[in-house]
């Protein structure tokens, strides 16, 4: 009798657990991609503590996610939210869309920065400024975690960043003692948790690098089982070669590879898509781990820097800038401007128009009143022709000026969304449609990215189940980064959550009006603390930085 009795107590103390939240009664998207199942979440302290029926569970907060899907926190495969989160922390773009991690460093990451890299970025800054109170990147995450953020964050280390950071902005390629400094700084962030080397292969000086240079960079991040990430060399008239370029190093270095932003990009190269996604097929089933990520427009975003050639460009800013005051060199410019080439990537020719490049970000006051206008419309206003239009303005702003292209079809987009490999990135910054931000534009994608994908092509146009989009943002980038204990919903990973109307979630920015905050999303909790209840801010700013654990492998796992 006693042993019954000592029985039913202890049951009586397991179904009447008492826990920090527990969300209740909503259809669970674990982020596995299988189907959603109607069951209770409960949390204490960071972690998850329970998936199941808790019908006799207590706890100190209770959500009722009836009629809600709840899911893993979604992560931002690319981030630019390397300097809006330091201007302000709630990453409230972001949360409203449910991601809770935020990925960057795409070829530019924010360490290692040397005495000249910390100046140059000091006169580079625009709208938001900030002191450079770090030196590596490893220091860099420390700080924002110091200064308070409400979303997670990690990083790579960029390629271009290690390249200015030993050779400046030469057009060279580095001797053997530099390219020894270039692995030491590839290895010390790799040891301060970088998720590995990213690329960006259009700009200058990343545009100098060749092939056999990356490969040495991504064998040291191959060590540390890290990834290799690139915006390839061409997303256009090269731009199967580009994938080729990215294979080789896969293959070269046994490294997890991916390719940002899939796309293809300018008119006549739209056919190419279906080309490069039987390559990457082809090397999947031959046991390289290549995938990819992209973002749900036919517009992307960058500079007027993608509308010129590299070789005016060398020496930085100030050099450059310098040659666009040379009347014999904009003769030049202006034709190869003008000229369809292999050579380089002009995302000018790729738009097809100067009508379909948008001016959305200019760092002086004096010249915003130009932002939204298409640089067609700026080529009036000023009489100049658009190629002296861009020249001009890059000179006056001192800056390369933040510049929407129009670019891709909506046919590849739906068709890239449905490929399995495929997770999601913003490339933009995580801000708020208030005070300093309102002082540009930005493209859609930093407020609906996430959330048009749920809305738009999820619920409305059916181009892939909901259980398999939540899976794409949570599981697939988790698992592609080395990241274990988040991305799905599972007894003792950390509780990035998200709780969400299916029904109603929805993006509302504009290339007109990009400052209009995502709908749908309720609540959100990061690390287990509760950062948007029914869809306001709580103002708490528990987010982490999320440093690849360090797994040396030895020299028999690295072949």
């Amino acid at each position: 009798m006693k042993k019954v009795l000592w029985y039913i107590f202890l049951s009586g103390q397991l179904f009447s657990q008492q826990y920090d939240v527990l969300i209740r009664n909503g259809m669970i998207y674990d982020g596995s991609g299988g189907k959603p199942f109607l069951s209770d979440v409960a949390i204490n302290g960071k972690q998850i503590a329970a998936i199941g029926t808790l019908k006799s569970a207590k706890a100190k907060q209770v959500i009722d996610a009836k009629g809600l899907a709840v899911s893993p926190g979604f992560i931002n495969m690319l981030s630019w939210a390397n300097e809006t989160l330091i201007e302000d922390g709630r990453s409230l773009s972001g949360l409203k869309q449910g991601v809770t991690l935020e990925v960057m460093g795409e070829g530019w990451s924010m360490g290692p920065l040397n005495e000249q890299l910390k100046q140059e970025t000091n006169e580079a800054m625009g709208d938001i400024k900030y002191r450079i109170d770090w030196t590596t990147l490893g220091e860099y995450l420390s700080s924002l975690e110091r200064r308070g953020i409400s979303t997670n964050v990690a990083s790579f280390v960029g390629a271009t960043t290690v390249r200015i950071d030993v050779l400046g902005y030469e057009n060279r390629a580095p001797s053997p003692k530099e390219l020894d400094e270039m692995k030491s700084l590839v290895r010390q962030a790799m040891e301060e948790g970088a998720l590995g080397v990213a690329s960006s292969l259009i700009y200058a000086p990343a545009f100098y690098a060749k092939t056999n240079e990356l490969v040495e960079l991504c064998k040291v991040a191959a060590e540390y089982d890290g990834m290799y990430i690139s915006h390839l060399r061409s997303e256009g008239n090269r731009f199967s070669e580009a994938v080729d370029e990215l294979l080789t190093i896969a293959r070269e270095t046994n490294i997890r590879s991916e390719i940002y932003h899939l796309k293809a990009a300018g008119q006549s190269n739209w056919n190419k898509l279906d080309e490069v996604i039987r390559k990457v097929e082809e090397a999947r089933k031959s046991g390289l781990k290549i995938t990819a990520d992209m973002y749900l427009y036919t517009a992307g975003a960058t500079g007027l820097d993608a509308s010129m050639p590299p070789w005016v460009q060398e020496g930085g800013q100030k050099e450059w800038e310098k040659r666009l005051k040379d009347p014999t060199i904009r003769v030049r410019l202006k034709q190869e401007m003008t000229t369809q080439s292999d050579e380089w990537e002009s995302l000018y020719l790729a738009a097809g128009s100067p009508d379909k490049v948008i001016l959305v970000g200019f760092k002086q006051d004096s010249l915003k009143y130009l932002t939204g206008k298409t640089v067609a419309e700026v080529s009036v206003i000023r009489g100049t022709s658009p190629e002296e239009t861009i020249m001009n303005l890059i000179v006056d702003d001192d800056s390369r000026i933040e510049t929407v292209y129009f670019l891709m079809s909506e046919e590849n987009v739906k068709k890239e969304i449905a490929l399995p490999w495929v997770s999601f990135g913003s490339d933009a910054g995580s801000l708020a449609p208030e005070g300093v931000f309102l002082k540009s534009n930005v493209h859609p994608r930093a407020y609906g990215n996430v959330s048009r994908l749920l809305g738009k092509y999820v619920r409305d146009e059916k181009i892939i189940p909901l259980e398999e989009a939540i899976r794409k943002l949570t599981s697939l980038p988790a698992s592609n980064l080395g990241i274990t204990d988040r991305g799905i919903l599972k007894k003792g990973n950390f509780a990035d959550i998200v709780v969400f109307d299916p029904a109603t979630i929805q993006d509302h920015a504009t290339f007109d009006k990009p400052h209009q905050l995502s709908t749908g999303v309720l609540h959100v909790f990061v690390n287990g603390t509760q950062v948007l209840k029914n869809g306001e801010h709580t103002g708490a700013k528990p987010g982490m930085a999320v440093r690849k654990k360090i797994e040396r492998k030895t020299p028999l796992e690295k072949l």
